[in-house]
């Protein structure tokens, strides 16, 4: 018993009398004195049941937090309604003296009291609800399954309840729903299913809310269910769904967060919980709680004046109430793209929100500990005389009681500290939830007529093309399904944006680019809400729409992004380049492996929001060209290796693995051509991938149903191929592209790496080994690194004809550029026109094919860069060349990311590229010796 300061002397003569009429002629025990002056409904409790006080007084008994039921070792068949109801009295009796114990004389942390009550409440909930299953299916026997199992009551406690952190008093918020509509069997007559279960509702509730001469078990409050008080008691799974899709509101969704299935788990507790996700979790990022909880927390408010209710600790300003707003808002907010923040706990919650950085690490702490003192008060108040009260005393008794439990020397220094915590509460409530919105100041309400009227006088530009743009918006959002909060809301946010847009002079081109944006978003309030509601956000998003096309057309394609524009010191920090792949793991922990469409999902929008990121540091110059592609590369390596394991585990599952393989030796590798390979991945670009092994066909697999280990292989190859190719809500992952496989479009998907090895060195062409200098191995344990470091090297270093290869080269490149360039006298394509990107490509896959025999150093880098430095450094080139060479590549690479980002196409003025096409054209023909 850690406290042991003295009672006082009010306190003190009562406990003591108190004892003397209970245990007279007893030892007095100080615990139990002090118990019962800091408690009439412990004085209650042991008057009816005295002997309690050896149970209480038992060390281990208090240290114990195993919950035996209330039935224990009864036949519920034998139990009539007045047995029920008194063996759950007496059992609620003397549990809440227990805690009333640990609580008032043995300082127990307050997070342990609330979890405790809740597994207690659980306990006789679900009593109740057997024995009242058991007594109905007497007399009309049971609904049964397909497989001949009773299908029970399912019993959603709600509130506090359903997050386990029930205060002392509480009533309990319930409802009831049952899986399917089945009649029952066995009885003297058959029911309907609806008939049934609300007998059984009628039972329990009862069981649990009338009053006896026992007492009470709990008020039961049932008015959280669909239609409210004249809804029926329960619903089947079918009718709950269909209720909360079409007719759900947001305070249900409030409510429903905190919902959870109360008894021990069985096969339609997933079924029910996977019911009501979609409901209370938005998978976009869904700041419209925001606006519906400060409605609902002036209406609280409001009623609090009207009641005249002061000194409240949950309901009044930084009260529990605002908490749980801050909270479960910020839970509604984004836990539907944050599974780790889909939990009913409050606590739990909060540590995840701070482990993700949507709370500050100190101010969650905070945040806590000012909730769980709130709480302790709470339970203080309630345990005095077991009444549901969160108001401060008025009487001096109990007042007396708070201040000594709170270590407080008097009842004004008790109310100056919980005035200290609440204001903390208060300030951070302001600071997630808000107040009312202010009105836009006068500067703003210029921007009204703007939009009201089409006014384009405030504009700095206020030329006729913006005239045109806004007219076809409202012509367009004035046809569209927007509803009447989407309306109000984009009556607020459009003057907003038009002052932002101004201030940065945008152009009526990059107004086109966001009206494609608003387009996308303009039936979806939430998304209008997030930018109404930050307006950092939109500053970002009329910023880098200003910059970059692409970033704009990128963000209408995926609005999820949007979220990304909320904290800018992110937005702009794209990840480290080693840290992506952990990155990317870290994400998936989140995610059930054998959810194969919210893994797919997932891939995506990792790539879509790290493509910000990068694209973001790039339109802003935090980035040059060539760290971009790294990064770009990077991120396409990350998610490639998710991919891989994704795709293992599925294949895994289903066939077992072939011999000697494990989740981290898979016996399987990935080859990266082209871009991938060279470390040149743009934002549109596709990935040139081959597929390797070293499996051959007369293993098997070890699973239930075995195959072949090399068909095995090629299952695993087709189910990436599935995972990148697959168009889905958020698009496709990349456009894989596996044609440089052996054999090509007619070779197998996945081969053997010595197969691999064998192809190259008997029956591939010139320009396969061309695509050979721009490959690497991007995945695979390291025997495969070495072994394909090594058939690389031996593949380039061939002796080969001069002529012949140098034919071969020049053949392919102008058989590309006939078909692929698309400039002209003015306009230069970057890419494929004479002096272009790929020349230099095709210069440097020659240097290697034709050196590397005579220079090994020429097959160590896959990159046009780092072969052209040691090129020159071996003396295949002068060094003049080659600075002229990568000065050019990197001139052009960098106007190709440009023109990318503002969507428009690879050519560029050739004026403004002369010096580079002449010197590019001029080592062409030194190289191929054309001249």
């Amino acid at each position: 018993m850690s406290n042991v300061k003295q009672l006082p002397i009010q306190l003190q003569k009562l406990g003591e009398t108190r004892f003397e009429q209970l245990y007279p002629q007893q030892k007095q025990e100080l615990a139990l004195v002090r118990l019962l002056a800091l408690s009439d409904f412990a004085w209650r409790c042991l008057t009816s049941q005295p002997e309690l006080k050896n149970w209480l007084l038992c060390n281990t008994e208090i240290k114990n937090r195993v919950i035996a039921a209330p039935f224990i070792d009864l036949d519920l068949n034998n139990i009539d309604e007045r047995d029920c109801h008194k063996l759950l009295r007496q059992y609620r009796e003397k549990y809440w003296l227990k805690v009333a114990f640990l609580d008032l004389c043995c300082d127990n942390p307050i997070a342990d009291s609330i979890k405790y009550v809740s597994q207690l409440a659980d306990n006789l909930i679900e009593s109740a609800n057997q024995w009242a299953y058991t007594q109905v299916a007497k007399t009309n026997g049971e609904p049964l399954n397909e497989q001949g199992q009773p299908l029970p009551l399912m019993v959603l406690g709600m509130g506090k309840l359903g997050g386990q952190e029930l205060n002392y008093s509480s009533d309990i918020d319930l409802i009831f729903a049952y899986p399917r509509n089945i009649k029952t069997q066995g009885g003297r007559r058959s029911l309907e299913a609806q008939v049934f279960y609300t007998k059984v509702a009628q039972k329990l509730i009862t069981a649990l809310n009338q009053v006896t001469v026992d007492g009470q078990v709990f008020r039961v409050d049932m008015r959280l269910r669909p239609f409210g008080e004249s809804g029926p008691l329960v619903m089947s799974f079918n009718a709950i769904e269909d209720y909360y899709q079409e007719q759900g509101r947001d305070w249900e969704r409030y409510a429903m967060l905190k919902g959870r299935l109360i008894g021990t788990p069985n096969i339609y507790f997933s079924e029910f919980n996977q019911l009501l996700k979609p409901f209370v979790y938005r998978r976009y990022i869904d700041f419209s709680v925001i606006e519906s909880l400060r409605k609902m927390k002036l209406m609280i408010a409001q009623e609090v004046r009207r009641k005249r209710l002061t000194n409240n600790i949950k309901l009044g300003a930084g009260g529990i109430r605002e908490v749980e707003f801050i909270v479960q808002a910020l839970q509604m907010v984004r836990g539907g793209r944050e599974a780790n923040l889909q939990t009913q706990s409050l606590l739990h919650a909060l540590k995840e929100l701070s482990l993700s950085q949507v709370i500050d690490e100190l101010e969650a702490k905070d945040l806590q500990k000012n909730y769980l003192y709130l709480r302790k008060v709470e339970q203080y108040l309630q345990i005095f005389d077991d009444q549901q009260t969160q108001t401060l005393p008025d009487e001096e008794l109990n007042q007396q009681r708070l201040n000594y439990l709170l270590n407080q020397p008097d009842f004004s220094a008790t109310l100056s500290y919980l005035e200290h915590v609440m204001g903390q509460i208060h300030n951070e409530f302001n600071h997630v939830i808000g107040e009312e919105t202010e009105p836009l100041d006068t500067c703003e309400g210029a921007f009204i007529s703007t939009w009201d009227h089409g006014d384009v006088s405030f504009l700095n530009d206020p030329r006729e093309d913006w005239q045109t743009p806004l007219h076809d918006f409202k012509q367009r959002i004035s046809k569209a399904k927007v509803g009447n909060r989407g309306r109000n809301i984009l009556d607020k946010l459009m003057p907003v944006l038009l002052k932002q847009m101004n201030d940065f002079n945008a152009t009526a081109e990059t107004f086109n680019v966001i009206c494609q944006i608003l387009n996308k978003i303009i039936s979806r309030t939430a998304y209008l809400e997030l930018l109404y509601e930050n307006p950092g956000a939109l500053k970002q998003l009329v910023l880098l729409c200003c910059y970059s096309k692409w970033i704009g057309e990128h963000i209408s394609l995926y609005p999820i992004l949007l979220d990304e524009l909320i904290d800018p010191a992110v937005l702009y920090k794209p990840t480290p380049l080693s840290a992506y792949k952990d990155e990317i793991r870290q994400y998936f922990l989140r995610i059930e492996p054998d959810d194969l469409e919210m893994q797919m999902e997932a891939l995506r929008q990792f790539k879509q929001t790290h493509q910000l990121r990068i694209a973001a540091a790039d339109a802003t110059d935090v980035m040059d060209v060539m760290k971009v592609s790294d990064h770009l590369t990077a991120l396409a390596e990350a998610i490639v290796d998710q991919a891989v394991n994704i795709a293992w585990h599925n294949c895994v599952k289903r066939f077992g693995m072939p011999p000697s393989t494990n989740d981290e030796s898979k016996g399987f590798a990935v080859i990266a051509y082209g871009k991938t390979g060279g470390f040149e991945v743009g934002y549109d670009s596709d990935l040139d991938l081959v597929f390797v092994h070293n499996h051959d066909g007369s293993s098997q697999t070890n699973g239930v149903k075995p195959i072949d280990s090399r068909q095995f292989y090629l299952k695993l190859a087709q189910r990436l191929m599935h995972l990148f190719n697959t168009r889905t809500a958020s698009g496709i992952l990349y456009e894989l592209d596996t044609r440089l496989r052996p054999e090509g479009a007619s070779g197998l998907l996945a081969i053997n790496l010595e197969s691999f090895n064998h192809y190259q060195q008997t029956q591939a062409w010139t320009w396969e080994h061309q695509a050979l200098v721009r490959a690497r191995l991007i995945l695979g344990q390291a025997e495969f690194v070495e072994r394909f470091a090594q058939i690389r090297k031996n593949i380039l270093c061939q002796p080969r004809d001069k002529k012949v290869l140098k034919d071969d080269v020049i053949k392919m490149r102008e058989k590309m550029r006939e078909h692929l360039a698309t400039g002209n006298e003015q306009q230069f394509d970057l890419k494929q026109d004479v002096g272009a990107m790929t020349d230099i490509e095709f210069i440097t896959q020659y240097l290697v094919l034709n050196y590397a025999q005579q220079f090994e150093e020429l097959c160590v880098y896959s990159d046009n860069v780092r072969i052209l430095t040691d090129a020159a450094k071996l003396g295949c080139i002068t060094k003049a060349q080659k600075q002229q060479l990568i000065q050019a590549y990197i001139n052009y690479r960098s106007r190709y990311h440009v023109l990318s980002l503002d969507q428009q196409g690879r050519r560029a003025e050739r004026a403004q590229f002369s010096d580079d096409i002449k010197n590019v054209t001029a080592i062409w023909q030194t190289v191929f010796e054309l001249s």
